[in-house]
């Protein structure tokens, strides 16, 4: 499991294909969540921390995909989300990003799974299925 604040969802909503591993996805990432896995990836405290050339290797993996950038607008809307929702600026930037990017859902260990924030579901890519 991902230490609090590290990086916590990649989108997907079905519009546009793309490929990633084995079966097709479209896979979209705000840029706010390739700087945390970089962060966090390579910290120098982590146990197991990544190289600079592994952690960019697979930052670099993640742009051919569609990234959303922070921008005036997704700050401001996360914001209100943040304080509406009561959850982290951080985490609603990437609600806010993964709305911009047209995704309708957000995976995230890190937010209540299940839960819906304006039309953008949560869903937690860890939880057991029993």
């Amino acid at each position: 499991m991902a230490e609090r604040g590290e990086p916590k969802a990649f989108g997907r909503d079905g519009r546009e294909p793309g490929t990633f591993g084995a079966s097709r996805h479209p896979e979209r990432v705000s840029v706010q969540v390739l700087q945390e896995f970089y962060v966090h990836a390579t910290r120098s405290t982590r146990s197991g921390r990544l190289s600079h050339e592994q952690a960019a290797s697979l930052v670099e993996a993640w742009l051919p995909f569609p990234a959303q950038d922070t921008t005036v607008p997704i700050m401001q809307a996360a914001a209100a989300t943040a304080h509406l929702s009561r959850i982290s600026y951080w985490d609603a930037a990437v609600i806010e990003a993964a709305r911009a990017l047209g995704c309708e859902t957000v995976l995230s260990e890190d937010l209540a799974d299940g839960r819906d924030y304006g039309g953008v579901h949560v869903e937690n890519p860890f939880r057991s299925s029993t």
